[in-house]
C-alpha cells in the first residue's frame, strides 16, 4: 500500500494552536481521529494509509501533545472536544467522523454528545469514560493496584518531577506493559514520544488531562442525561479492556456495534492497524453522511 501523502499544518483555536495532519481526498467525508494519552497524531500512522484512500483524515495533536501548544490549563474534555470542533470549523468541515482513542475517546465522545450536529458516527477506541467506569480501574487488591497512574499522574508537580530525563524509560513501560506484545511498538516510535515530552510545558500539559479527571466526569454525567442517537463502534483490545468497551458505552449510547481485536493490547492503533482500519473502513461505509 503506498504510503500518503501527509499534510502538515496549524491553526489558532481559542487560547491554543493546534497542529494537524491531513490525508487523503480534499473533496472526501472528513474522518477524525483523536489520539490518546501519551501520543500525538504519530499514533495513527497505521491506520491512516488504509483510510485515506477514500476518506479525508484531519488527526490533530490534541492541546498540550506533540506539536501543539501546551498552556497551563483547558484539559477538561469538554474544552478539549471544543477545540476540536474550533479546528472543523477553521477547515470548513461541518460534519465529519470521528474516531478516538483513550483520552482522544473520551474527547471524542464529548464532541459527539456536546455537538450533535457535528459528528456522523462515533468510534471508541479501547477505553472507558470518565463517570462511567474509568475511576473503577484505580483499585488495591491481590491482583494489584489496577490502573495506579491515574491518581498518580494527577498529583500536582510530582510525576513531571519524577519523569524528567527519563521520559523514555517510563513512557516505555507502558507501551510495553500494555500490549499484547511487548515489543509491538518499535523504540524508535517510543522515542517520537519521549522526545515531545521533553519539550519545555509538555509532562505538565499531559498531566493535565488527568488533573481534570473530576471535572471531565461530571461533564460526562451531566452530558448522558441524554443518550447518543448517532452510531457507535466500541472497540476493544482483547488483552485490555476488550468487551468492557461496549458495556461502558452501552450507558451513554442507544446504538452500539462491539468489536474485539485479538492480539492487541490497549494500543490497537498501533498495534493492529490493518484490523483497526478495517473495522473503522466498514463502519464509515455503513455510516456515509447525509449530503
Amino acid at each position: 500500500m503506498p504510503e500518503p501523502s501527509f499534510r502538515h499544518g496549524k491553526a489558532s483555536v481559542g487560547d491554543v494552536t493546534l497542529h494537524y495532519v491531513e490525508a487523503g481526498p480534499a473533496d472526501g467525508e472528513v474522518v477524525v481521529l483523536l489520539h490518546g494519552w501519551p501520543q500525538s497524531w504519530f499514533a495513527w500512522r497505521g491506520v491512516i494509509p488504509h483510510l485515506s484512500a477514500r476518506y479525508r483524515i484531519v488527526a490533530p495533536d490534541l492541546r498540550g501533545f506533540g506539536d501543539s501548544s501546551r498552556p497551563l490549563t483547558g484539559y477538561d474534555t469538554r474544552t478539549v472536544a471544543g477545540d476540536i470542533v474550533g479546528l472543523l470549523d477553521h477547515l470548513g468541515v461541518a460534519r465529519a467522523h470521528f474516531a478516538g482513542h483513550d483520552f482522544g475517546a473520551v474527547t471524542a465522545y464529548v464532541a459527539a454528545a456536546a455537538y450533535r450536529d457535528r459528528v456522523v458516527s462515533l468510534a471508541i477506541l479501547d477505553m472507558l469514560m470518565p463517570g462511567f467506569g474509568l475511576e473503577d480501574g484505580v483499585r488495591f487488591g491481590k491482583d494489584g493496584f489496577g490502573l495506579w497512574h491515574l491518581a498518580f499522574h494527577a498529583a500536582p508537580e510530582v510525576p513531571e518531577m519524577l519523569i524528567a530525563g527519563r521520559e523514555r524509560e517510563y513512557l516505555g513501560w507502558f507501551f510495553r506493559s500494555h500490549a499484547a506484545n511487548p515489543s509491538a511498538i518499535a523504540p524508535e516510535d517510543i522515542e517520537v514520544y519521549a522526545a515531545n515530552y521533553r519539550q519545555p510545558g509538555a509532562s505538565q500539559a499531559a498531566m493535565g488531562y488527568y488533573r481534570a479527571l473530576y471535572e471531565s466526569a461530571e461533564q460526562n454525567r451531566a452530558l448522558a442525561e441524554r443518550k447518543l442517537t448517532i452510531p457507535v463502534l466500541a472497540i476493544g483490545g482483547a488483552m485490555s479492556i476488550g468487551p468492557g468497551v461496549a458495556a461502558g458505552m452501552r450507558g451513554l449510547a442507544a446504538n452500539v456495534d462491539e468489536r474485539i481485536i485479538a492480539d492487541a493490547g490497549h494500543w490497537v492503533a498501533e498495534e493492529q492497524p490493518a484490523e483497526g482500519a478495517r473495522l473503522l473502513l466498514a463502519f464509515f461505509a455503513a455510516n456515509p453522511a447525509k449530503r
